[in-house]
């Protein structure tokens, strides 16, 4: 079976995470990551998917991924679990990636491994070094030897084009527009296959 990318465990708890960001702008010794425990059954499985499929495993941040990929109530995926506080902030040194069932590496050090790949620093693999980031608000943390997260302020680095409420508005519409004509479509396949008594009381006018 082959490795797959983004998937790690806490190494105090052994909780799963998915890595949404192996590193962050300014704090090369951060993470931000998703405990899958946290998510609705739909909500997992749609996440599990991403991850495994091909533009999560093409992806250098899962993040990037994220962005652009909805849910099946049709909400983006990374708005939505960043506005529930499901990203959460924490130690690379804490995070244990699990690419297969018989392998393991520490997140910090595998930042390290492709640090030294690409012949820059840890503190410039973060994706905001490359592209405008801003703060999105608050985020989760979890500090070392505590179960349950709070919250705190960071700068979290989001995809290429950071989202803002108007980027936002114009999907939810596209999201709707597209709703509403798979909507008359499948009611005019309906039409088809059996009027309704309306439509037939009109017709025979």
């Amino acid at each position: 079976m082959a490795d797959i990318k983004h998937i790690g465990r806490m190494k105090s708890t052994g909780r799963k995470v998915v890595v949404a960001y192996r590193t962050l702008p300014g704090e090369s010794d951060s993470a931000l990551v998703i405990f899958t425990e946290s998510l609705t059954p739909e909500q997992h499985d749609s996440l599990i998917k991403l991850v495994e499929g091909n533009a999560g495993q093409s992806a250098y941040e899962f993040a990037e991924v994220l962005g652009r990929s909805h849910f099946p109530d049709g909400r983006v995926m990374l708005n939505h679990l960043h506005f529930a506080g499901k990203l959460t902030k924490v130690k690379t040194s804490e995070v244990e990636m699990i690419p297969n069932i018989q392998a393991s590496i520490d997140l910090a050090q595998l930042n390290q491994i492709i640090a030294e790949q690409k012949g820059i620093s840890v503190n410039d693999l973060a994706l905001g070094n490359s592209f405008e980031s801003k703060t999105v608000g608050t985020v989760n943390e979890v500090p070392a030897g505590k179960a349950e997260p709070f919250e705190v302020k960071a700068p979290v680095a989001e995809s290429k084009e950071p989202l803002s409420d108007a980027d936002i508005a114009r999907q939810l519409r596209s999201q709707a527009d597209a709703m509403y004509k798979e909507a008359a479509k499948l009611r005019a396949q309906a039409e088809e296959l059996a009027p309704s008594k309306k439509k037939a009381t009109v017709k025979e006018e």
